[in-house]
């Protein structure tokens, strides 16, 4: 029987403090150009013809603002705004049963990584289709050490085989479903969402990204946020 059709949604998880940031206000909200980190994210995909839906999962007080926002920037492939969970996980698979049941592939992305371009979304999403999974990231450039819990190092991994993991991260529905059912009940909590779909022991590919589809965690990436917005401004003839 044939498959049926590719149906893409997307899960943007926004439900983190941020504290790394050191300001009152959560990362996601900060602004870049008068515009929330959050809203350029959610605007890729909203202009992306492939994308069917968008759940976003938020902070129960940033529920009302978030709905504000697709509104005010016509964001209405956002389905869903909900409460995320304790861990991210969590929030992935609450997201995840928010989009409708006509949805067959899933991407989740994170809210702070506002310059992913629409190009290595169509890689990431043609890798999962080919493979089942697939993750978007870029060749470690510098060496890396490790070391143990004294300061010392204990080895140093060939760099060839190092890849720094981004998002998003494309999976059969399905997969990524059941990935996360089998997590919960062994009590696991990965560091990202393909973590889930390897314990299940499905191989899970990669689709070479960008190296300025930076995640906004700290000060220091703020100053950088702003020269890649007024890159991308100038590469597009436009003025955001």
């Amino acid at each position: 029987m044939a498959e049926a059709k590719a149906t893409w949604g997307v899960v943007v998880v926004a439900a983190g403090r941020g504290t790394r940031m050191g300001t009152p206000e959560s990362k996601q909200y900060l602004l870049l150009r008068d515009k929330p980190i959050l809203v350029h994210t959610l605007e890729t995909f909203q202009a992306m013809d492939e994308i069917a839906e968008i759940a976003l999962v938020v902070g129960r007080p940033d529920i009302e603002r978030c709905e504000a926002f697709a509104d005010a920037y016509g964001l209405h492939k956002i389905s869903s705004v909900l409460e995320g969970g304790g861990e991210r996980q969590h929030s992935v698979r609450r997201g995840l049963t928010a989009l409708g049941g006509e949805v067959n592939w899933v991407m989740v992305h994170d809210g702070v990584r506002p310059f992913v371009a629409p190009e290595a979304v169509r890689r990431c999403m043609a890798k999962a289709m080919a493979t089942e999974a697939a993750v978007l990231a870029v060749p470690v450039k510098d060496t890396i050490k490790q070391v143990n819990e004294d300061g010392v190092i204990t080895a140093t991994p060939e760099r060839r085989s190092l890849w720094a993991i981004q998002t998003p991260q494309a999976f059969r529905r399905s997969l990524l479903e059941r990935g996360l059912r089998k997590a919960e009940e062994d009590r696991f909590v990965g560091t990202d969402d393909a973590m889930a779909v390897e314990r299940l022991g499905v191989p899970v590919s990669v689709a070479e990204g960008d190296y300025t589809n930076i995640k906004i965690t700290t000060p220091d990436d703020l100053p950088y946020a702003e020269f890649l917005l007024a890159s991308r401004s100038r590469e597009r003839g436009t003025d955001v």
